[in-house]
């Protein structure tokens, strides 16, 4: 990959307009609510954009087009049996309740449903989820950084984390937010035009039907049992462990996401906020998954596009979108193609740097260590603490480094914090007789019975610490798997069967934090895009409807070969 004097000025000037947002912002941060949360001021199609473009990060970008690559046509269920149905949930059903309750955290909702204790090991569980997804951007990055500019990947990690740095010390959140807005289109407009030149490239989607396994042109077939798909996953692992578990539990209780939502001006805005970003995230796999089956296309039809292998010997699929941009972009392309997947990368690392700080500085600092300090305090402690979880995040971007697919670890790191969290939550918002105590018990145990399970599982080389009782076929199994065991443990085992022999909150007490204890009310907004619920149904329906038309895929493979079947009749007259 050589790269010209256009694309460096081209990723030189990005660099510089980052780090100038931070610095144009500096002077409207005065207090902690500025830096960790924006003063609850900023409008809808900013918070909309920045919802999408915070996960838009290396997980996402990178780790999605590695799983296309690895798995197939199996990675949109990501999407449509999962991102976009939990956005859906999340605006029309919790928003309510966490923008209602002005908890200024997903942890503090926590504290103000049931108690304490069961905030702070949320906290500190969610603290060491962010610093490991964002240690995974950062090691993209570097990854990144080393291939295209030839550094060594120890500089390139420490260079990548202190422009990070730099912004979000500067401008807090509200630097966060402006810069994924600008990040969303930057990722857009440079990978569009790669999955564009890659189909032209192999022939078009005909190209795709002649060159690529058949296995993995597939969304639903072979689902009957693990071992007969490429993912090595089962259809009730995918449905319950992916579609409800790991989606549910990420997009609605993980803090990087639902901050995003938290800062809206108003409820309905603030509710309207996922459901409008699940519309972009319905095509969203044209542009982070197909990517992975052009490659194995090109692989089939021309020599030079192999992908190498990681430190352990394995296949490196994070490697994907890399390779097909130093293969496919031209100069000038290149650098704007480049300056996009930094983009990704530096907008998920900054989501969960800013999100980590907030956790850290209100339900860990300000709730045990100092209580009522002034904000110029908390504004210094969250500055501190950005520092701080940059360092952690250098440290955990090394463990990234044995992985060879991020999005698989990223699956393994979420099973172990969000399917517990959310089983608590859904118990939580909807059943009144959940505990105090049933939480906390519930939450730890999910925890553990996620651990033990890893413990004793493998896949990939990873897993059975403990001892090896059952292999899973891929590493993206296990976590589904360790996902529907957590959740089973702390919903139904722990967490209802202690609510039933201890002491619960009186009714008062859960008024707007319990869906059958909360008033409810009518959005009176009439126009469709107004309305939260009646937008969440318009965007269930397009995702039903498309399942269905990849379940009847088989079919649809001859009308996707209708333009080459015509070409050929054409021909011949």
């Amino acid at each position: 990959m050589k790269l010209e004097l256009i694309d460096y000025v081209i990723i030189g000037l990005y660099f510089l307009f980052v780090i100038g947002i931070g610095v144009m912002l500096k002077k409207r941060i005065k207090t902690g609510n500025d830096f960790l949360l924006s003063n609850r001021k900023i409008p809808l199609w900013i918070t909309s954009l920045a919802f999408i473009s915070a996960n838009l990060g290396a997980q996402e970008v990178i780790g999605m087009a590695a799983s296309g690559a690895k798995y197939g046509l199996y990675t949109v269920h990501y999407y449509w049996l999962g991102a976009v149905l939990a956005m859906i949930f999340l605006g029309v059903f919790m928003m309510p309740f966490y923008y209602g309750s002005k908890a200024r955290s997903v942890p503090e909702y926590l504290k103000l449903r049931f108690d304490e204790k069961t905030r702070t090991f949320n906290a500190l569980t969610f603290a060491v989820m962010t610093i490991f997804s964002s240690g995974i951007s950062l090691y993209a990055l570097a990854m990144l950084m080393q291939i295209i500019l030839k550094w060594n990947f120890d500089v390139s990690i420490w260079v990548a984390a202190g422009i990070v740095l730099a912004y979000i010390y500067l401008g807090g959140l509200t630097s966060a937010v402006y810069n994924e807005v600008l990040q969303f289109f930057l990722i857009v407009l440079g990978i569009a035009p790669l999955v564009y030149i890659g189909m032209v490239k192999v022939g078009g989607w005909h190209g795709i039907l002649q060159n690529v396994d058949n296995a993995k042109l597939h969304v639903w077939k072979g689902m009957g049992s693990a071992a007969t798909n490429p993912m090595g996953v089962d259809a009730f692992s995918m449905v319950f462990g992916l579609g409800f578990v790991l989606a549910f539990g990420y997009w609605c209780t993980d803090f990087l996401v639902v901050q995003r939502a938290m800062i809206s001006r108003n409820l309905n805005e603030a509710r309207r906020t996922p459901v409008i970003a699940s519309i972009p995230k319905i095509a969203m796999p044209v542009i982070v998954i197909l990517p992975g089956i052009i490659l194995l296309a090109l692989q089939s039809k021309f020599t030079g596009f192999e992908l190498p292998h990681n430190a352990n010997g394995d296949i490196d699929y994070n490697m994907t979108l890399p390779l097909l941009l130093s293969k496919l972009y031209p100069s000038g392309i290149l650098g704007v193609g480049i300056t996009a997947l930094i983009a990704s990368f530096m907008s998920g690392m900054a989501g969960n740097v800013t999100a980590f700080n907030t956790i850290w500085t209100f339900d860990i600092y300000q709730a045990h260590i100092q209580k009522n300090a002034s904000e110029k305090h908390y504004l210094n402690v969250g500055r501190i603490t950005t520092v701080a979880g940059i360092l952690l995040s250098i440290l955990t971007a090394y463990v990234a480094r044995g992985f060879n697919s991020i999005m698989d670890l990223l699956q393994l790191v979420f099973s172990f914090v969000n399917a517990p969290l959310f089983a608590t939550f859904f118990l939580g918002m909807f059943w009144k007789r959940t505990t105090s105590n049933g939480a906390f018990w519930g939450l730890i145990s999910g925890t553990v019975a996620a651990a033990l399970t890893q413990g004793i599982t493998t896949a990939e080389g990873k897993g059975g610490w403990i001892g090896n009782i059952h292999h899973y076929y891929s590493g993206t199994s296990q976590a589904f798997n360790i996902a529907g065991i957590s959740f089973i443990v702390c919903f139904i085992i722990v967490t209802i069967l202690v609510s039933m022999f201890t002491k619960r909150k009186p009714d008062e007490k859960l008024v707007g934090l319990v869906y059958s204890l909360t008033p409810k009310e009518k959005d009176k907004a009439k126009v469709l895009y107004k309305n939260p619920l009646s937008l969440g149904l318009v965007v269930l329906l397009i995702t039903v409807i498309l399942n269905i038309i990849f379940f009847l895929k088989n079919k649809m493979n001859k009308l996707f070969d209708l333009p080459h079947i015509a070409a050929k009749a054409l021909s011949k007259v």
